[in-house]
């Protein structure tokens, strides 16, 4: 039985989809906003 392909990690997964990577550029800023102006609980991971 193989294992499975995904290990999360925190630390990484906050360095790729945090909110200071997410504010570093303006289509960031863009999801950002969109999910704000959707209601969003979580607007990043």
């Amino acid at each position: 039985m193989p294992k499975r392909t995904f290990q999360p990690k925190k630390i990484k997964r906050a360095k790729r989809h945090g909110f200071m990577q997410r504010m570093s550029s303006v289509g960031g800023k863009r999801v950002l906003s969109q999910r704000r102006a959707k209601g969003r609980k979580k607007i990043s991971a």
